[in-house]
């Protein structure tokens, strides 16, 4: 069974800060050596919503594996913990929402 891991941004406190800190130093921490086993990292970010209200999430990231066991493998390593941390740190708009998937 494949799986992967969602990671969902609220709407932050500078969102210009956040665009920057999430582009420049966040996505570049998401590589094979910091997650063995990735197959692939999809990332978007949210534009609005269809009935133009703001939305309440700013981005959105997947990380996809080929198994559950490679994405706790990935999960529990150090290149994992550092991206967590730092995901923690420039989301101000409040804790990423985290999800484990089944694809």
């Amino acid at each position: 069974m494949s799986a992967k891991i969602l990671v969902i941004y609220p709407t932050p406190t500078d969102a210009a800060e956040f665009e920057r800190a999430y582009t420049e130093d966040h996505a570049p921490m998401v590589t094979p050596e910091a997650f063995p086993g990735i197959k692939k990292f999809v990332q978007v970010k949210v534009l609005g919503t269809p009935d133009g209200s703001p939305p309440p999430f700013a981005r959105i990231a997947e990380l996809h594996f080929d198994s559950v066991d490679d994405l706790k493998t990935a999960a529990s390593g150090p290149g994992a913990a550092k991206a967590v941390a730092h995901a923690q740190e420039i989301s101000t708009g409040g804790a990423p929402i985290v999800l484990v998937c089944d694809k």
